[in-house]
């Protein structure tokens, strides 16, 4: 055991739900005491149930609890904590609270401030890539709308325009045509100001049938780097993944280790600490890889990569912001099998995947046996309506794709969820769907066949109505 694990050490989570859980698991194997930061809507929750105490921040809405920096800071020195995990979101990311973290004596689970404050800006990290050689789709920014016609022509429509800051499809818009350029840059702007308070935004050129791959990465505080391979997330709607795996077979072996190389050659660079991921899009068509943005945190689909890979990266990770040096190499790596991960959410398939928040009357997964689930759901408990549709995530492996497709399918099959609408019958359609079964879907396949894989669900709910109006 590391010098870090010995150290008595005691974490404070800012974070909830199924990432709370997963932080609180991790520590609990490490011999961490932990400390809970929950909103007052979140007292009842599962984390809150198995930390070692629990701390309510705040108001149920996240400014007023989760996004709270000095509600969060004042907790975890309250509670005489060594160390803050903040999991993703919220304030994963935030550079001034990396430092306040440190003003305090806190140690941040997560890269330096520095680093942290390079990678939000997504056009300073296409200039990184580009130093070190790494490759980057056709793109810049512009000052006046002249030099952006200009810039659009020269990469080529369709291009998109996206905010150099956030993320999750906020300040990002499709063109097609020079006549829809303006309106759409200037919307951008509008919706990148308004999420992320900065209005900066450029563009990219727009590739129509693309892969989404990322590599993960793991660096320490004694200059040690390693990736752990890749994963491929292009089911995703709206931006938003759905379905991710490990790893991506649709690549040939010489862009895989092009993949592997470059975000290696990113991590070096930054002098990265701690876990992280590195985006890319795969141009079918061209066979060509594109840079998209460094994720400096713990993903939601890391689950794949420990399955195929049996490390424990939130274990590594705590160590390594801790001081510890690397427990593997490189050398130690090696991908086995196949891993295939079901976002399961409060959402209705029906309508678009609108929110379904309300209380969750039974809640029955498979028995065991039937892979991994990360979740904090329990029966009875009240979905609430303030943060993201997540219910948890239910992870398969097997020793092929094909393999972990069918069995994927088989625990989807018996999960049983009810009091909610949830995406679990979209998930079954995009499991037997034959294009996702080659592997042909790219990241714009589910928006525009959604309507098509969810058609008997609205037909049913029609004719569910129309039978209760005849009735009435």
């Amino acid at each position: 055991m590391s010098a870090a694990a010995r150290t008595p050490q005691r974490v404070f989570i800012a974070n909830r739900g199924e990432i709370a859980v997963r932080l609180i698991e991790a520590c609990d194997r490490l011999g961490f005491e932990t400390v809970l930061g929950v909103s007052a809507a979140d007292r009842d929750t599962l984390g809150a149930r198995r930390a070692g105490r629990t701390v309510v921040l705040g108001g149920p809405r996240p400014s007023d609890s989760y996004l709270n920096m000095d509600a969060v800071l004042q907790a975890a020195v309250s509670t005489g904590c060594t160390a803050i995990h903040p999991g993703y979101g919220f304030l994963s990311e935030n550079p001034e609270f990396a430092r306040k973290c440190a003003e305090e004596d806190l140690v941040f689970v997560g890269p330096s401030p520095e680093a942290l404050e390079s990678l939000g800006d997504k056009l300073t990290a296409r200039r990184l890539a580009e130093s070190v050689d790494v490759p980057v789709s056709a793109g810049g920014t512009a000052e006046s709308i002249e030099e952006v016609r200009a810039l659009a022509e020269r990469i080529g429509y369709p291009v998109l325009v996206k905010a150099a800051y956030g993320g999750g499809g906020r300040g990002m818009k499709l063109v097609e045509s020079a006549g829809d350029l303006e309106d759409a840059w200037h919307l951008a702007s509008s919706e990148a100001a308004s999420s992320f308070g900065n209005g900066l935004v450029f563009l990219e050129r727009f590739v129509t049938d693309a892969k989404h791959v990322e590599v993960q990465i793991l660096g320490d505080r004694h200059g040690h780097r390693i990736h752990l391979g890749e994963r491929e997330c292009s089911v995703q709607y709206r931006y938003q993944k759905v379905v991710e795996e490990a790893p991506c077979v649709a690549l040939p072996e010489a862009t895989r280790e092009l993949l592997h190389r470059s975000a290696l050659r990113i991590a070096e660079a930054l002098d990265y600490v701690g876990l992280g991921t590195v985006e890319f899009l795969y141009d079918v068509a061209r066979d060509e890889l594109a840079f998209l943005e460094v994720n400096p945190r713990l993903q939601v689909e890391h689950p794949v990569t420990e399955a195929v890979t049996g490390v424990d990266l939130v274990r590594q990770q705590l160590l390594a912001a801790l001081g510890s040096p690397l427990e593997i190499t490189q050398e130690d790596v090696s991908l086995t099998g196949h891993a295939v991960e079901c976002r399961i959410t409060a959402q209705d398939p029906a309508r678009g995947l609108a929110p379904s928040p309300g209380r969750v009357t039974r809640w029955s997964p498979p028995p065991a046996g039937g892979g991994r689930l990360d979740s904090h759901i329990y029966e009875g408990y009240l979905f609430p309506p303030y943060y993201d549709a997540l219910m948890g995530k239910q992870i398969v492996w097997a020793p092929d794709r094909a393999a972990a497709i069918e069995r994927m399918g088989q625990v989807l099959d018996a999960f049983v969820i009810e009091g909610v609408t949830t995406s679990l019958p979209l998930l079954q359609r995009i499991l037997a769907h034959p294009g996702y079964r080659d592997n042909s879907v790219t990241t714009h396949w589910l928006n525009h066949s959604l309507e098509e894989l969810v058609a008997d669900l609205v037909e049913d709910r029609e004719s569910d109505s129309s039978t209760e109006r005849m009735s009435a």
